[in-house]
Formats: C-alpha cells, structure tokens, sequence
C-alpha cells in the first residue's frame, strides 16, 4: 500500500469519525449513520490494501 493510500484511507476514516460525532452532538441520525458508512468503506479499503501487499510479498 502507497503512503498516499495511507493517508487517504486515514482521512477518509477521521472524517467519518467527525461526521458521526456531528450527528451525536446534534442528534442527526442521518448524518451519524453517514460518518458510520464512511468508517466501515475506510477500513474495508484498508483491508484490501493489505491483502494486496500480501500477495505481493509472496
């Protein structure tokens, strides 16, 4: 995995982090499942991602 993809992923998972935390404070539940969504996509990004530098080693 690609520093750049690190980051991004990363990103992507503070921001959902964020989202959701808006959605507590403002008792949005819309935008809490949204911010929950993006951290569920960050992580399974970040799964591949190491699935891939895996196989690459073998």
């Amino acid at each position: 995995m690609g520093i750049g993809d690190k980051i991004q992923n990363e990103a992507e998972h503070l921001g959902g982090k964020a989202k959701e935390a808006t959605g507590n404070a403002t008792d949005n539940d819309r935008l809490k499942a949204e911010g929950q969504k993006d951290q569920v996509v960050a992580d399974a990004k970040k799964v591949g991602e190491n699935v891939k530098d895996a196989v690459k080693r073998d």
